[in-house]
């Protein structure tokens, strides 16, 4: 009898590993409700992120933001006018895989090009602007960004709007070669 006492009974509960307990946490918290911040380890909520312009409150990091969002930061109600919406990127030099490759830009940043450009009002003040994606093949200038930036600033210089730039880009887009190197010397004639 005293022997028995020692045997292993079977549980009549279930324990869950440490794993375990991991995994049935994760599923509990919906996806993209919170982001952790690069610098301090924090966990955000996206809604607080969003309300402090994507800057973590613990630390003072800034978050990467992407065109669009920018355009909601910086104009009245996030209002845009948007310019040549339609205008994209062909493959002038038929350069192997680019437009397969336009096409995953467009689909994975949900842009045309790497650039939007538009009317809006800032503090009530018109204003025209162009900002840069660097969700759309690092922001890279390509004939029809090129295009875009100088088509918005002849219509600033046209209205007597100011114009603000936002830059994101990193550099000529290699699959155009001189036709995206020449929107360089373009948009600063412009």
């Amino acid at each position: 009898m005293f022997k028995d006492f020692f045997q292993k009974k079977p549980k009549k509960y279930a324990t869950l590993t440490p794993n375990a307990v991991m995994e049935k946490s994760k599923r509990e918290i919906p996806e993209g409700l919170t982001d952790k911040c690069k610098k301090c380890n924090a966990v955000l909520f996206n809604k607080e992120l969003e309300k402090n312009l994507k800057v973590c409150v613990s630390c003072g990091h800034h978050f990467a933001i992407n065109a669009r969002e920018r355009v909601q930061f910086t104009l009245d109600e996030g209002r845009l006018l948007e310019y040549d919406s339609d205008m994209i990127s062909e493959n002038p030099l038929e350069f192997t895989g680019y437009t397969e490759k336009l096409q995953r830009e467009s689909k994975k940043s949900g842009l045309s090009e790497a650039v939007i450009t538009g009317e809006g009002s800032i503090g009530g003040v018109p204003v025209i602007i162009a900002v840069m994606s660097y969700d759309f093949f690092t922001g890279s200038m390509a004939s029809v960004v090129g295009e875009k930036i100088t088509r918005a600033i002849e219509i600033a210089t046209h209205k007597k709007y100011p114009l603000i730039i936002f830059s994101t880009a990193s550099g000529a887009r290699m699959q155009e070669s001189i036709l995206s190197l020449m929107q360089m010397a373009k948009t600063s004639a412009a």
